[in-house]
């Protein structure tokens, strides 16, 4: 498979892009964003693209692709809801819908949140607007969307967030994640889980379409390998 990956320098779209290039049916990971991901790999491919409200000069670029794991993602804290949304809905939109037209026959997978409130009414503003987005994703004509809402995450492998508060965070944490882990093997999940369970839903679908961490748990140790 060919693959489209947003985010690719984030703490998830990290350990994504380490299981893609792990894959031994994925062919391609073309990564995409406004800086490159630093790594060199026969199947990694770089496209820098400043402007990732608008596809309209890449749209060659953008054509015969598989699958697409869209892994940006923006903290609330201290941004307004009008802000928020334009980093998350219109950012997250503007590339699905013109991914939809090129690539019909994808599979959209897309990294929200634990929380995220489908009837878009909660009084949390990153619930409702991450919602919104999951909502507005899943009327689009791709083969297939799947929501993946990961809770807690532990890095592994040497990745690290690209938020300082995020890295302090996970610093501190590290020796607490893995006990976490095995005490709630559906709730903490692995950079690594994550990745395999996106690789999963493109081979072989997911029973749903919104998937919590317990979902995402159970399709990444369910999974085939090719």
């Amino acid at each position: 498979m060919n693959v489209l990956l947003f985010g690719a320098t984030g703490m998830v779209g990290q350990g994504v892009l380490r299981e893609c290039l792990q894959g031994v049916d994925v062919e391609l990971v073309q990564a995409i964003g406004r800086t490159p991901t630093g790594q060199r790999h026969p199947k990694l491919r770089d496209v820098v693209h400043a402007d990732l409200f608008n596809y309209a000069g890449v749209t060659a670029q953008l054509e015969d692709f598989d699958a697409c794991f869209f892994c940006v993602g923006v903290t609330s804290s201290r941004v307004s809801e009008p802000d928020y949304t334009r980093l998350t809905y219109d950012m997250t939109l503007a590339a699905a819908k013109a991914l939809a037209a090129l690539n019909p026959r994808m599979v959209f997978v897309y990294v929200s949140g634990a929380g995220a409130d489908s009837s878009e009414t909660s009084a949390t503003m990153w619930e409702r607007v991450r919602g919104r987005t999951e909502n507005a994703l899943l009327a689009l004509p791709f083969r297939g969307v799947y929501i993946f809402r990961p809770g807690m995450i532990q890095p592994l492998d040497g990745i690290k967030s690209k938020t300082t508060a995020y890295r302090i965070f996970y610093s501190l944490m590290k020796p607490v994640l893995p006990l976490l882990r095995a005490a709630m093997p559906a709730h903490v999940l692995t950079t690594r889980q994550v990745g395999q369970a996106m690789l999963a839903a493109v081979r072989n679908g997911a029973r749903k379409r919104v998937l919590e961490s317990a979902d995402i748990a159970a399709l990444g140790r369910a999974a085939t390998p090719p």
